[in-house]
């Protein structure tokens, strides 16, 4: 009998190529005003004028050369200054005002970009949230699955082929602007324990029920469960014409939303994964409310009639929240969010990630977001990124400097990627965010470096993000299918 081997992946290594010559737009910029300034005063005033401006040109080589945390520091200057502008104005420290909040039905009251997002609820009592600016409508679902590293190796191997069959079905559709997996650990008051127990259990049993009820009181409230979402963003621009079919406005989209949401929901099921239901209203809020104060789980679980935390969607921000250049602190935790910068370029099993997904001890949320591409657009930015190879290879070559193997492997992942998009897969770029939370600055310190550990172990390249934790923490631990700049590279499923 054959034993069955266990499926490998392996991720192709994350460009760093520049627009021209390595550099990126903001060094090309500084470079040639700097160059058109050197000639203007050549020209003008000669070599002695040229040598008075030393300073300035000692200034631009550093601020082009000189590289912080993979970055240079002139692309480190638009974070800087938009965070200290942030600070000037005040915009780094939101607090809540319930007496002055607008009445506005539905409104999340959520701080920064997020400002605008109303929770919106069709006739068949489906909530979803809506982005007036963006134009999106993002329904979430709380989703289990039995221990992936319990499995056998077969059915590991199944349920990742079909989760990759889920996700190309998906870029498929084309009005689905972003799917996201949220997998998060919260603490836990042992109300839901506890109800079970009362529901179902004999605290009247001679020995055995002394013995429970010491261990649910005991162990109920030590307890860290873990919650995972699927947030499913319909874009209502590319769904407009699906949207009139369906009678127009957010009822027509609420209709299109449901038949997207059942075909997902059928897809997970062949991946392993349960949809146990779509969120309501007030589950929303509570999961929003829960990120930014995680103590307040405990008091909403223990107020729903159902055990689920519930809230008032006009409760779902927090009462306050401070943005530092490395943290964000809000009502009862400090949160850090770090973006993955490279995913294992080595052949790997597919549970990988399970050593950082369960560090001992910490507080975290983990982030998958997949924002479908266009297979058109997705040949072209495959040609560019081939045409740019060639390019560099062949300056480099008439320069007579040596070639880069990077540039081969580069070449090779794009070229992977090519042949696997004219096969007929879909596209899909891939970002992934972890934010750890703690109650205080040290734990969160003491936190941040066994997960740093972890990652290393799990052999991902996790970066810190610097000012612009704000932003990060509401990509990352919300689960709203938000995407922003950093979300370019494509990843083929």
């Amino acid at each position: 009998m054959s034993s069955v081997l266990p499926l490998t992946v392996k991720f192709p290594a994350r460009s760093r190529r520049g627009i021209l010559l390595g550099l990126t737009l903001a060094q090309l910029a500084l470079v040639s005003t700097a160059l058109v300034l050197l000639l203007a005063t050549v020209m003008t005033t000669g070599l002695l004028g040229a040598l008075a401006l030393a300073p300035l040109w000692i200034t631009t080589a550093l601020l082009v050369g000189v590289r912080r945390e993979g970055r240079s520091l002139i692309d480190w200057a638009p974070l800087v200054l938009a965070y200290g502008q942030r600070r000037r104005t005040g915009q780094t420290a939101w607090r809540a005002r319930p007496v002055s909040r607008p009445k506005v039905e539905g409104l999340l009251h959520l701080p920064g970009t997020t400002a605008s997002l109303r929770v919106a609820t069709a006739a068949s009592g489906a909530a979803a949230i809506h982005d007036p600016h963006r134009q999106t409508l993002t329904a979430v679902a709380r989703v289990s699955s039995r221990a992936f590293a319990l499995l056998d190796t077969p059915t590991q191997s199944a349920n990742v082929t079909a989760w990759g069959r889920a996700l190309a079905g998906i870029a498929r559709t084309g009005h689905v602007a972003t799917v996201q997996v949220l997998e998060r650990t919260v603490p836990d008051s042992g109300d839901s324990l506890a109800r079970h127990w009362a529901e179902h259990g004999d605290p009247q049993a001679p020995v055995a029920g002394q013995i429970y009820s010491a261990l649910v009181d005991s162990a109920g409230p030590a307890a860290a469960p873990h919650e995972a979402y699927l947030a499913i963003s319909l874009d209502l621009r590319t769904a407009k014409r699906l949207i009139s079919q369906a009678g127009g406005g957010l009822p027509g989209s609420f209709g299109v939303m449901e038949q997207t949401t059942a075909s997902i929901a059928q897809a997970a099921r062949t991946a392993g994964l349960t949809v146990t239901g779509w969120l309501g209203a007030r589950e929303i809020a509570a999961v929003l409310r829960t990120a930014y104060d995680p103590a307040a789980t405990a008091r909403l679980q223990q107020w729903s009639s159902t055990g689920r935390a519930e809230a008032d969607p006009a409760a779902a921000g927090p009462v306050a929240q401070i943005e530092k250049s490395d943290r964000v602190i809000t009502d009862s935790a400090r949160h850090a969010t770090y973006w993955i910068e490279n995913w294992p370029r080595t052949q790997t099993t597919a549970g990988f990630l399970h050593g950082l997904m369960f560090s001992s001890g910490v507080r975290r949320a983990l982030s998958l977001i997949y924002a479908p591409q266009g297979i058109d657009s997705a040949l072209r930015d495959v040609q560019r990124r081939k045409a740019a190879i060639i390019s560099d290879a062949s300056e480099r070559q008439r320069r007579g400097q040596v070639d880069s193997e990077a540039d081969s492997v580069e070449y090779a992942d794009a070229k992977i990627r090519e042949k696997q998009l004219i096969s007929g897969h879909a596209d899909v770029a891939l970002t992934g965010l972890l934010t750890v939370s703690a109650d205080t600055d040290q734990a969160l310190d003491a936190a941040c470096a066994q997960i740093e550990t972890a990652a290393a172990g799990a052999q991902v390249d996790l970066r810190r993000l610097k000012f612009q934790q704000a932003e990060a923490f509401t990509l990352a631990a919300l689960p709203l299918a938000r995407t922003d700049a950093q979300t370019k590279r494509g990843l083929t499923a």
